[in-house]
């Protein structure tokens, strides 16, 4: 009974997340770059805050590496790099709206299904009031990963950056809870907030207040979420 307690456990630790798997693995919920779901792209924006590369030691400076305008027009791999704790808002030429199923996707250009580097994502329909999609992140936090570290992406759920470049993660309008301050219909922005993936004091919290590992630190120029294009789905 105990060999096949521990087996089982020995399994059970195997096992993956609840969540969607990498872009390919069957049933995976990533939006390809090329999807035909895919009715237009994000056209201007500016940078909100810019993030440091190394957060823990701010006399390193800020992520410097790439332009805004590389976010505009269809996900080719051209990034800003947010850095810790950078924020950058998006807009578009025409509305996002709360159909049936994902509304929108977010590509960053991570070069595995493990590098993951995490996003917070966040809509608004005035471009003042903005609402963060409830993220989820079960990621064992007890170390972290360090720089070049691995994730599971079926521990991750409504973050930005949990897919391999060329694939978007999709965004749900109906998981923002109803408030008289978002008009669903008619959203017009889109905020990009860097996670900062540590256990230590700065680390960013998921919706539940559970701290949320990704590489960190990464100090040099494109450290953070490294923004590709945002998507809007039809």
């Amino acid at each position: 009974m105990r060999k096949l307690i521990l087996i089982l456990v020995s399994l059970n630790s195997l096992a993956g997340g609840p969540f969607s798997p990498p872009a390919n693995v069957s049933g995976s919920s990533a939006i390809s770059k090329d999807s035909e779901r895919i009715i237009s792209w994000s056209t201007k924006g500016y940078v909100e805050s810019l993030g440091y590369m190394n957060i823990e030691s701010k006399d390193l400076g800020f992520a410097s590496m790439g332009d805004i305008s590389n976010t505009f027009g269809k996900s080719d791999g051209s990034t800003w790099s947010l850095g810790d704790s950078g924020v950058v808002v998006l807009s578009f030429d025409n509305y996002i709206s709360d159909n049936e199923g994902f509304d929108l996707a977010v590509f960053e250009n991570s070069f595995s299904e493990t590098f993951l580097e995490l996003a917070f994502v966040e809509v608004s329909s005035d471009g003042v009031n903005f609402f963060r999609f409830p993220s989820t992140s079960l990621t064992d936090t007890s170390l972290n990963i360090g720089g070049f570290g691995s994730l599971d992406a079926t521990n991750l759920n409504n973050l930005a950056g949990k897919f391999i470049s060329g694939y978007g993660t999709p965004f749900d309008i109906a998981d923002i809870p109803d408030t008289a301050l978002l008009n669903k219909q008619a959203i017009k922005y889109v905020k990009i907030i860097d996670v900062i993936g540590t256990n230590s004091n700065y680390g960013s919290l998921d919706s539940k207040g559970n701290k949320i590992i990704d590489p960190f630190p990464t100090s040099f120029s494109s450290g953070g979420f490294d923004l590709d294009a945002v998507a809007v789905l039809g």
